[in-house]
């Protein structure tokens, strides 16, 4: 298990590769984390960069590694593995998934819009593929269970309906760009419901906040509220650009003669264009905030705080915890 020179000694397989105090460090680490490439990576080979990680965790590199073979090894640990519990996550909850999964139901959604049983039907497939990535991507620290996680999805699946059969019915005497932009406000609608109430466990009962140097400090419900706001507004940032912008592309083009002669392209032309999107936006929307949140000390419940201080003085001015994806 001896270390090769290929490897630097100083060389440490958790430490962010990009600086992850900045909005351009986090995206560098996300756009490699959520490369959509990985979800076609084998179970094996993902099975053995984790064995390489936790390896070199532990001091023990196989002989001939190089630092780029490591590097490669945490990418695919990061895109398939929870950073809390480090068991490996469902293909569709990945944020490596996000891409494929979110442009083929975000096209559907802006193609078909226009009448009630399409919208409610593509509504009731977004919500599920959104009940996935939330349940894999909580903070792993609270268990959840399944009646709570299908009331969780019911909820927000009515919400996500609610809003966007009322909207659809309401616009149909508007202008048609606002009848396109009924599916972004109930995707938006149905994030404030959705992942609030898949983690609602960690509202209840509170996440854990470590200090610096991630020794545990205590439960904290406001961490896991402030952990969650950032998770809802980066998610309703991630589909505002394609949800938004998109319908004005197609509104125009749609007036175009080729176009009108096309229209059974209309579809997989959304899709694909709903891929470019999110190809950028999916690892900027993550990159928002970082993932390490932290939380003044003086902004945690008074108990906690009192608790805090009385064993560590003012040693410890901030706590941080995972927010979630």
């Amino acid at each position: 298990y001896a270390k090769m020179a290929t490897v630097s000694l100083s060389f440490n397989i958790d430490s962010p590769r990009w600086d992850q105090s900045t909005f351009v460090g986090r995206l560098k680490h996300f756009l490699n984390i959520t490369d959509p490439r990985t979800v076609l990576v084998p179970e094996e080979e993902l099975d053995q960069a984790k064995a390489l990680v936790e390896g070199c965790r532990a001091g023990l590199v196989p002989p001939g590694s190089s630092q780029e073979q490591l590097l490669y090894a945490k990418k695919l640990y990061d895109s398939a593995f929870h950073p809390d519990s480090g068991e490996k996550m469902n293909l569709i909850g990945r944020m490596s998934f996000q891409v494929p999964g979110g442009m083929a139901i975000t096209g559907c959604m802006l193609q078909f819009y226009r009448t009630v049983p399409a919208v409610v039907f593509w509504q009731w497939v977004n919500q599920s593929f959104n009940a996935f990535v939330n349940y894999t991507n909580r903070n792993a620290a609270s268990p959840i269970s399944l009646r709570q996680i299908g009331v969780a999805y019911v909820t927000a699946t009515g919400a996500a309906l609610a809003t966007a059969v009322g909207l659809n019915l309401y616009t149909k005497r508007a202008p048609p760009l606002l009848a396109r932009w009924v599916p972004f406000a109930a995707v938006a609608a149905a994030n404030c419901v959705n992942i609030p109430m898949m983690r609602q466990q960690e509202i209840i009962n509170g996440i854990t906040v470590t200090d610096e140097n991630n020794n545990e400090l205590g439960r904290s419900r406001r961490a896991a509220v402030k952990g969650i706001a950032q998770v809802v507004l980066s998610r309703i940032t991630m589909a505002a650009p394609g949800m938004i912008i998109l319908p004005i592309i197609m509104e125009r083009l749609e007036k175009f003669t080729f176009m009108q002669r096309i229209r059974v392209l209309h579809g997989p032309l959304q899709v694909l264009l709903c891929g470019g999107f999110l190809l950028f936006m999916v690892p900027a929307a993550c990159a928002l905030f970082p993932q390490r949140c932290s939380l003044a000390l003086a902004d945690l419940e008074v108990e906690l705080r009192d608790s805090i201080v009385a064993k560590h003085g003012d040693k410890v001015p901030y706590v941080y915890f995972n927010k979630g994806l």
